[in-house]
């Protein structure tokens, strides 16, 4: 199953938190197949005053699991990585990874929604997700990955951070 993957990070190291997070996926998936977009930086939405700028990434894995048992596997990596789950919603991290989509799964349980569910109105999700699948149908979407980019409103500035990580 291909699993789309969005990585953030505004505290720290966030480049090298990006990259310790996208080796830690990678391990999961048995170190099969990975596209990975480059990095983006974008200012924080959303959060605390004064929150510093995010990078953020998508990267798609290979994955035999189920993605419930894989949102498990990937809270605990980000509590590996520094993140505390006790935090109060949408405040600056070290780490932040997010299922977006595994393959056309309709998923909403508990644990899980997806497609995530605001991931057509963030720039800063489809903008990375464009750089590895701008063809991409989301389930429950009739627009394209890079279509939904073109006329999403969004006004916040993605800048290409990096290419390679």
């Amino acid at each position: 199953m291909r699993i789309g993957i969005a990585l953030g990070s505004n505290l720290g190291d966030r480049l090298e938190n990006l990259r310790a997070a996208r080796k830690a996926v990678v391990h999961l998936a048995g170190d099969r197949s990975l596209m990975q977009s480059a990095v983006y930086e974008t200012e924080a939405v959303g959060c605390e005053p004064g929150a510093g700028k995010f990078l953020n990434a998508v990267i798609e894995i290979e994955y035999d699991g189920d993605p419930t048992q894989l949102l498990e596997e990937l809270i605990r990596v980000e509590e590996l990585l520094g993140r505390q789950r006790d935090h109060a919603l949408n405040v600056s991290r070290k780490i932040d990874i997010d299922i977006l989509y595994a393959d056309e799964l309709n998923v909403k349980n508990e644990q899980l929604d997806l497609p995530h569910p605001r991931l057509h109105l963030r720039k800063f999700v489809l903008q990375p997700l464009a750089d590895i699948r701008p063809d991409l149908v989301l389930p429950n979407q009739i627009l394209t990955v890079r279509e939904l980019l073109a006329q999403l409103k969004d006004s916040a500035t993605v800048t290409r951070f990096a290419e390679e990580w």
